[in-house]
């Protein structure tokens, strides 16, 4: 009779790989099946079913991890985006310096700036310049001073709180010199100005020629918005005719607009006298004045990028002129960040730039980050108001290098990521105080920067497949013998016992 198969029994061989066995059986006769093992075997496959599954979901599924590293960007500028809107200063007289501890001090820069002059609801009326220097007027030089010019008399007439009023009441036109003695555009205008007045006097215009010192009658320059000297102006009937006069500072020049002003003026007179039989047409339009005042409300809003080293700076915007010198008394510098971002642009973009390819990149990376890593322009919309003269608002920005990495590795390396889906943006933290200047001292906006040697990165993490295949494993080996055990105890437990 031939010996039965059995795995467990043999040759010498096979005895020997059998010794080394790890998961020897137990032969069947000699296991007890019991409904207690079953239920526990029932709750085992349960167990390990509800375990595989969430694990499978985790492993699944990719978390947003964070850390800080030191920056290695190499690149030794970083652009500067911003538009601000300032609500009571005259685009003539924005000026955006750039400063940094490398010794960069650049003055009025225009390359890549724009201004537009805002009407009294905000909306822009008037462009005001592309990369345009400030033009310098032309002052005449003459051999006469003022005092040998004053020995026949003084044809300006010097205006104070008490005759101002009625000065303007007994000239139907006037041209007033609003000017401070230490002001030096103003002290090279006073022989001009006397001559411009001997002039008119000489040929009969109908205008009358004044000048206020606004240091000895602060008030009434206040009064009338006089916020450079030196401010020349023309009245009619009473009332300022804006814009002020901005032209060469010559007596020809001077007796040319005051000509042109009184030209309109007949022109217009002409045209209402043919006209006056037609009283209906009259009534059912109307017609603007000659030389009437067109809204010239100070409000401007400049825009546009620099290109700042990769070092502590700052950019600020002042109120200064090449022909003028600010009046401090009157500059307030309240304004308001429409936008505001280092790095290239992503947010505030016109409609043609944002179906780049750039832009595509951009909004497929940004719609994985998390809202508290989106900090890139938290001074947007935001109104710095200043109630009172010499004050302004001075910020303080931190720039943080962020890194977005929302592939996967890329194979050169850890840390490294395919650039299809990284991005290197630019997040801020800033704080904002009031600081308070001297009368003398002409207020600025200034937004000072600062360079964080720290970056931060943002990337996906997910479970390495190894990870997943020994947590399945320690699932079904650890259900297994835990409750293996439990079923244990309790079969001792119950056990019926013999007699």
């Amino acid at each position: 009779m031939s010996a039965p198969n059995n795995i467990y029994s043999g040759g010498g061989r096979r005895s020997a790989m059998a010794s080394v066995d790890f998961y020897r059986r137990v032969p069947k006769d000699l296991t007890e099946a019991t409904t207690l093992g079953a239920f526990m075997s029932l709750c085992a496959m349960g167990v390990m079913g509800v375990l595989f599954f969430s694990e499978t979901l985790a492993f699944a599924r990719t978390n947003m991890g964070t850390s800080i590293a030191l920056d290695e960007n190499d690149q030794p500028q970083i652009r500067l985006n911003f538009n601000m809107t300032l609500m009571d200063l005259h685009c003539d007289y924005v000026s955006v310096d750039v400063w940094d501890t490398l010794g960069t001090n650049r003055q009025n820069v225009t390359k890549n700036i724009e201004k537009w002059q805002l009407d009294e609801d905000g909306q822009r009326r008037i462009f005001s310049g592309r990369n345009r220097e400030q033009r310098e007027v032309k002052h005449e030089e003459h051999e006469e001073t003022l005092e040998e010019l004053h020995e026949d008399g003084e044809q300006a007439v010097e205006l104070t709180p008490d005759n101002f009023k009625g000065f303007l009441d007994n000239n139907e036109m006037a041209f007033i010199d609003m000017y401070a003695p230490w002001c030096i555009w103003c002290q090279r205008l006073h022989p001009t100005w006397e001559k411009f007045a001997e002039e008119v006097h000489k040929v009969g215009m109908p205008i009358g020629v004044g000048k206020v010192n606004c240091v000895i009658h602060a008030q009434l320059c206040k009064d009338e918005r006089v916020m450079a000297f030196p401010t020349l102006r023309w009245y009619k009937e009473g009332q300022a005719v804006l814009p002020d006069y901005k032209m060469d500072r010559t007596v020809a020049a001077l007796t040319g607009y005051a000509k042109r002003k009184l030209e309109m003026e007949q022109k217009y007179k002409d045209w209402e006298t043919k006209n006056a039989a037609n009283k209906d047409q009259n009534k059912a339009r109307t017609v603007p004045r000659a030389g009437s005042s067109r809204p010239d409300h100070p409000g401007c809003q400049v825009s546009g990028n620099l290109m700042v080293n990769r070092v502590p700076g700052n950019f600020h915007i002042e109120a200064k002129s090449v022909n003028h010198n600010l009046n401090a008394a009157m500059t307030n510098l309240t304004h308001r960040v429409n936008h505001l971002s280092f790095g290239d642009p992503i947010t505030n973009l016109l409609p043609h730039q944002q179906n780049t390819p750039f832009m595509r990149k951009v909004k497929r990376v940004l719609k994985q980050v998390p809202e508290e890593h989106k900090q890139f322009n938290p001074m947007d919309a935001k109104v710095y108001a200043t109630d009172k003269f010499h004050q302004a608002y001075h910020h303080y920005i931190k720039v943080v290098s962020t890194h977005l990495n929302m592939g996967s590795s890329s194979g050169a390396g850890p840390g490294v990521y395919d650039d299809v889906n990284s991005l290197t943006v630019y997040q801020m933290l800033e704080q904002s105080q009031i600081v308070f200047y001297d009368e003398v001292n002409v207020p600025e906006a200034r937004f000072s920067y600062d360079m964080s040697p720290m970056s931060v990165v943002v990337q996906k993490e997910s479970r390495k497949w190894y990870d997943y295949m020994t947590s399945l494993c320690a699932i079904i080996g650890g259900t297994f013998t835990t409750l293996g055990l439990i079923d244990a105890t309790l079969y001792k437990v119950f056990k019926p016992k013999k007699l």
